[in-house]
């Protein structure tokens, strides 16, 4: 998420966005879970959106001690942290590049589908990518090859398509959250 795709940064640039997503969904119980080689809840769901904002500036790319991306697991932790409040308006929203290298997302997705959850997915990065920034030089593979990080739309796509989600890719400008939110709040107008 260090590529430098965006301004000034994957990261920094998701961040931005969910801050504006929490503003978004003032009203409507969120939750913040983070993923790297493994998930972990970073904010239980809540109608706290102050905490959420908090929460959300404090993280950076160690925030998980395992690299990699599991996609499956997030979802999987998603999941695990819904409440019986939030039984038929439940949205998981992955911002990822989507290199998973871990899990089985599609599976995932499935799951979240059976359960009633929906799966978004907004793609964060390039297709053709960009060397990814570590302590002032480029991240080298061990074969000392520079590590270019690339989205993988094909992978979000099925994903998003097995959580009877959407997929949008993000833009440097508009991030690509309206249509979410959009379907995010039709889904409570429906319950």
């Amino acid at each position: 998420m260090l590529g430098e795709d965006y301004s000034p940064n994957r990261l920094q640039r998701a961040k931005l966005a969910i801050s504006q997503l929490v503003d978004d969904l003032k009203g409507h119980r969120i939750g913040l879970i983070i993923f790297a080689g493994e998930s972990f809840v970073q904010l239980p769901i809540t109608s706290d959106y102050v905490s959420a904002k908090i929460f959300l500036n404090s993280i950076t790319t160690e925030s998980v001690p395992v690299q990699g991306t599991a996609l499956g697991e997030a979802i999987n932790t998603a999941l695990r942290s819904f409440t019986s409040e939030s039984e038929n308006s439940r949205a998981v929203i992955l911002i990822t590049d989507g290199e998973n290298h871990e899990d089985g997302p599609v599976s995932a997705a499935k799951d979240a589908a059976t359960v009633g959850a929906k799966v978004y997915c907004v793609g964060v990065g390039s297709p053709e990518g960009k060397p990814i920034p570590y302590n002032g030089e480029l991240m080298k593979d061990e074969n000392g090859e520079i590590v270019v990080s690339r989205l993988n739309e094909q992978i979000l796509r099925e994903v998003a398509q097995a959580g009877n989600g959407a997929y949008v890719r993000a833009g440097n400008a508009e991030f690509g959250l309206n249509p979410i939110v959009d379907d995010i709040r039709d889904m409570e107008a429906k319950r």
